[in-house]
């Protein structure tokens, strides 16, 4: 099978113990990229996916950003999917009287309550930094413009997210991709999306000529079984949570020990 396209998760996935690219992964993403198109899908915003396209020189490739809620080719708006205001709002009156930080995202946008342990981490972790004021601020801003949030995060004590988990699930399930990536970290978008929708779309508008089977891609959890399913060869990451392992047609190395690039070298040997 020739792959035409390469759509990888971030972190877990593609990042190593450091949080970084490693030179195998580089390499061999370098190598490729002449005959294969490389996308990054991810929950992150494109701001925090712009300094790993430099490294690799991938600049004018698309970005899955928000876990589909954001799809872009360059400057140009390929997708969009946003939480609605009213549930932004009803996410944040459930964390009041909580030690849950809020973080609110729109497009290249973060804006954060606090530069608080939580934000500093996110910060540290993405090489963004957000932009800070009260949270009320911020939604009576989104309210006058009528805007929505392209992922809404939500960090704390592992207890406090567990019962806001809850909360958004009885309430707003059917509205909300609910989505817990770690035990204190919940992650919140539009029910419409996933990184599959955000590759349909792709093929609608920029690769009409491939098909899904010209696609390999790459993840480690939940939110990337739907990709993994869909394309052409779907790769697990050995650190991948069981569910993923599971349905993926291969399994490679963990991404601490670069295993992106170990199945790039081994599926694209052609490559020059």
């Amino acid at each position: 099978m020739s792959f035409k396209l390469l759509c990888t998760d971030i972190d877990g996935t593609l990042l190593n113990a450091d949080r970084e690219l490693s030179a195998e992964t580089i390499a061999e993403f370098t190598r490729i990229k002449s005959t294969c198109d490389i996308v990054l899908a991810s929950s992150r915003m494109p701001k925090a996916m712009h300094h790993l396209q430099q490294e690799v020189e991938i600049l004018n490739s698309p970005l899955i950003a928000y876990n589909g809620g954001l799809v872009l080719d360059g400057e140009k708006v390929l997708s969009s999917t946003e939480v609605g205001f009213a549930e932004v709002l009803q996410i944040a009156q459930l964390s009041k009287g909580t030690e849950i930080h809020v973080s609110i995202y729109n497009n290249d946008e973060w804006i954060v309550p606090a530069m608080d342990f939580w934000a500093n981490r996110e910060a540290s972790n993405t090489k963004v930094n957000p932009q800070v004021q009260p949270l009320d601020n911020t939604l009576n801003q989104y309210q006058r413009s009528n805007k929505g949030a392209h992922k809404v995060m939500c960090m704390g004590p592992a207890e406090q997210i567990a019962v806001l988990y809850n909360q958004l699930i009885n309430t707003l399930n059917d509205d909300l991709h609910v989505y817990k990536s770690k035990d204190t970290y919940l992650e919140i978008a539009s029910r419409k999306i996933s990184k599959k929708s955000a590759i349909a779309t792709l093929l609608e508008t920029k690769y009409q000529h491939l098909v899904w089977d010209n696609i390999i891609a790459f993840g480690d959890n939940y939110n990337d079984i739907e990709m993994l399913e869909a394309v052409g060869m779907g790769i697990a990451v050995g650190n991948a949570k069981k569910e993923v392992l599971g349905i993926a047609n291969e399994v490679t190395s963990s991404n601490k020990e670069h295993g992106v690039a170990f199945a790039i070298r081994k599926h694209f040997r052609d490559s020059i």
